[in-house]
């Protein structure tokens, strides 16, 4: 058995109780704060009584895929080690976010066909330069796989170390929207015409060439890749795999893993299928706008994760969507434990 089959944290439901009576009682009519509520119920079955934000961490994922090579990307695949490098500078939008949000960025490198190399700031967690074509052949070795979803576990015991019971999980890699887009239809059994979306920006023809490309990774991978861990193999990529893992160890850990826009919510879809008990764990932060994230939002739903909070036609990546929603489920917390009940205010009730 390996680690990412063991169960996450038992749910406090004990606690989510008294926070339903807790948000009865308090100065206001019966649900008049709406999702507020309903977050501060949430989070009192996942981090108990009175649950407070501690410690966010945000982890970047950054790495290359062999499918860019069918060119299904608007950008060119040197961007993605340029990115890190811009991480590291602190100069992408997820920089600003998590300074703004009280969060501490961490940027993992898995690998890049344009290395960058050492930087300040970045973790090097190597395990190739690039997935493979997964058009062609599986995107990843098992020892690949294994490395990659490693990394995701050092990551959350990172977390832990550092007092956090929240992290937002993002990624950077040109081409991973084909890769999520085929994790998708493998896992929920859609169309890639259906799915497929376009991503950094690719015209209607980009975005049928896209959805061809997963059509024939699919009919290559899918009469063997039985598993939901083998079609991670086959179809992801090392930054997908290490936010799966991210998710599964978080949930074993009692950390809550804010989950971002199409890619993350692919990899989340990916840890629930290799564990389902990690679903309740999860909390989806907004709706991307890539067409296909609808089917994977209500199959994580259906899973346990917590709706989307937002929709601001994002599409970004990074964890850029997951950070901006901090805020929100900071105050709800608050919200929720320094209000004062009725008997506390001597108002009087209804």
């Amino acid at each position: 058995m390996s680690w990412y089959t063991n169960n996450p944290q038992t749910l406090n439901h004990e606690a989510r109780a008294r926070a339903v009576e807790r948000q009865n009682s308090l100065t206001k009519p019966m649900g008049s704060l709406g999702l507020l509520e309903e977050i501060a119920i949430r989070f009192s079955g996942l981090l108990g009584d009175a649950p407070t934000i501690n410690n966010p961490r945000v982890f970047v994922f950054a790495a290359d895929h062999g499918v860019a090579e069918e060119n299904v990307s608007a950008f060119p695949q040197a961007v993605t080690g340029e990115m890190v490098r811009n991480f590291a500078n602190g100069g992408a939008a997820i920089c600003v976010l998590s300074k703004e949000c009280n969060a501490e960025l961490e940027v993992v490198q898995l690998g890049t066909v344009n290395d960058p190399g050492e930087m300040s700031g970045v973790v090097r967690e190597w395990v190739a330069a690039a997935s493979s074509n997964l058009a062609v052949q599986q995107a990843m070795t098992e020892t690949q796989l294994s490395t990659a979803m490693l990394a995701g576990k050092n990551a959350v015991e990172r977390a832990a170390k550092h007092g956090s019971n929240i992290i937002v999980g993002g990624d950077m890699g040109i081409a991973n929207t084909t890769a999520a887009t085929a994790l998708i239809c493998a896992y929920l059994g859609h169309a890639p015409q259906d799915i497929a979306g376009p991503g950094t920006g690719l015209d209607k023809a980009g975005v049928q060439h896209k959805a061809a490309v997963v059509e024939r990774a699919l009919a290559l991978h899918q009469p063997q890749a039985k598993q939901p861990i083998e079609i991670l193999q086959s179809l992801g990529g090392f930054e997908i795999a290490a936010l799966s893992a991210t998710y599964i160890a978080a949930a074993q850990a009692g950390i809550v893993s804010v989950v971002d826009g199409f890619i993350a919510s692919s990899a989340a879809l990916a840890a629930v299928k290799i564990n389902a008990e990690v679903g309740p764990w999860l909390q989806l932060s907004h709706r991307s706008a890539e067409p296909g994230f609808t089917m994977v939002e209500e199959a994580l739903v259906r899973a346990g994760a917590g709706a989307p909070l937002l929709d601001f036609q994002m599409r970004l990546g990074e964890g850029s969507g997951a950070a901006l929603v901090l805020p929100l489920l900071r105050t709800a917390c608050r919200v929720h434990n320094e209000m004062a009940t009725f008997a506390e205010a001597g108002v009087s009730e209804e």
